[in-house]
């Protein structure tokens, strides 16, 4: 029980500061994650410039940091205070990092994205594009996200085992 409801809040931690790097970012310049977007909307617009590409730097390090700094910590934190063992360890690390993907796909994708699609994410050139409403593209997200969760979540365990 300890351990969901340290899954389910340090998820909603890790959900909530991710969240925020992105729709700040998507604020500054939608075409900071131009990669992320279907690829009708990629075709439609031009490459990113030098600047864009900085910027996907200055947001997409932290970002990513973030995406393995917490699920480890919160894995670490998990160990020293209760000695957890490997599969226990694993469920915690893949778990915050699924909510972030859960959050990720329902709410950015799905509600943001594709069902409000406000104009600070839709890319200059492409307004109005069905591919903005492709639900099956952003379900696909996040079936590969899973995927990375759970290899992040084996990553960060086996690492907190050892050295730990």
């Amino acid at each position: 029980m300890v351990q969901l409801q340290k899954i389910i809040t340090d998820g909603a931690l890790l959900s909530i500061l991710a969240s925020l790097m992105i729709v700040v970012s998507m604020r500054v310049n939608p075409r900071i994650w131009l990669q992320d977007y279907p690829q009708e909307i990629q075709a439609k617009v031009p490459p990113k410039t030098a600047r864009e590409k900085q910027l996907s730097l200055i947001f997409g390090i932290p970002f990513l940091l973030l995406l393995v700094a917490v699920p480890f910590w919160s894995t670490y934190s998990l160990r020293q205070q209760f000695g957890t063992p490997f599969l226990g360890l694993l469920l915690n690390a893949f778990g915050v990092a699924f909510i972030f993907n859960l959050v990720d796909w329902l709410i950015l994708d799905w509600l943001m994205f594709c069902t409000l699609t406000p104009a600070f994410i839709v890319i200059p050139g492409a307004q109005g594009m069905a591919a903005y409403k492709d639900y099956g593209y952003h379900f696909r997200g996040f079936l590969i996200g899973t995927v990375f969760s759970a290899v992040a979540g084996l990553v960060i365990a086996g690492l907190v085992s050892l050295l730990f």
